[in-house]
């Protein structure tokens, strides 16, 4: 084996070994923790009210962040900021890996929009997935209940929800832009 070989190989594990969580969640402890989660999130976090999002198959590091901004009240809900101010960090850590390691679902959507929003869907692929299966701190939009992405865009170009690139993305869509994108990556 020359060096070239060797300096490939020893690069290759260190970066597969430097990504590896320092310490790892424990999945059991986060069932555990998701009974109240399940009254609006589901049993596995499959949702069956398009009010709340599905959280089966979604991104940990997603989660994670979204539970810390409800915690210190960088994101504003109502019932999700008391769920949140209870939790320490193991749990939020131990939540997102359970949630994160169940199957995804899909919540469907009305064929003819999701036809026209698979033509809109590219700009949303670069950041959530080539498959919107999400992309660390990106969500999975894949599965989701139309109705709740299209609420949530909504936020996004009210200013209710912030983020600047996705405040940015939705400034010049309109409603009718939002309900096809969101039955788009519903069906997905």
């Amino acid at each position: 084996m020359n060096s070239l070989q060797q300096s490939f190989i020893l690069s290759s594990f260190l970066s597969v070994f430097l990504t590896l969580p320092v310490s790892a969640a424990d999945i059991t402890a986060g069932e555990q923790k998701s009974a109240p989660c399940a009254s609006c999130h589901g049993q596995k976090g499959n949702s069956g009210n398009a009010q709340w999002p599905n959280l089966a198959a979604q991104q940990s590091t997603y989660l994670i962040n979204q539970l810390k901004a409800f915690k210190a009240g960088n994101r504003t809900n109502p019932m999700m900021q008391p769920m949140a101010a209870n939790l320490n960090n193991e749990d939020i850590n131990n939540l997102a890996a359970y949630f994160s390691s169940q199957q995804p679902v899909k919540a469907g959507g009305d064929p003819a929009l999701a036809k026209a929003g698979e033509a809109k869907a590219s700009m949303c692929l670069g950041c959530h997935g080539a498959k919107a299966e999400g992309n660390g701190q990106f969500p999975r939009l894949a599965g989701q209940h139309p109705e709740y992405l299209a609420q949530q865009l909504k936020a996004f170009k009210e200013g209710s929800r912030k983020s600047g690139p996705m405040q940015a993305i939705v400034a010049n869509m309109s409603e009718a832009d939002f309900k096809a994108l969101a039955a788009y990556f519903g069906s997905l």
